[in-house]
């Protein structure tokens, strides 16, 4: 079964990692208010990438993973940035202050 991992920027500049199988409807969902607690309060919401699995099980456990990294690792992926990504995983890896 196809399902897509997806990354949300809230209304309130906060990240929000999902999985689902019917991305069309998922975002209607949200949109809505509908299921997701945690973006019910921080519309709107905007779609900033996707990752389609052709296993429901791969995309659930990479939504696991993604939800553990850090903002600045998870705005590299939105970025398309994935040489950044292991300099990103490194212990002890503290962004520049802005």
């Amino acid at each position: 079964m196809t399902a897509w991992v997806y990354i949300l920027k809230c209304a309130d500049r906060s990240y929000y990692t999902g999985v689902t199988t019917n991305l069309d409807e998922r975002m209607e969902q949200h949109a809505r208010s509908k299921l997701a607690d945690y973006t019910s309060t921080r519309r709107p919401v905007q779609l900033l990438w996707t990752s389609e699995f052709q296993d429901i099980n791969e995309a659930r456990a990479f939504e696991t993973r993604v939800k553990k990294w850090s903002r600045a690792k998870k705005e590299a992926l939105t970025r398309g940035d994935f040489d950044s990504l292991p300099a990103l995983s490194a212990r002890g890896y503290k962004p520049a202050k802005r």
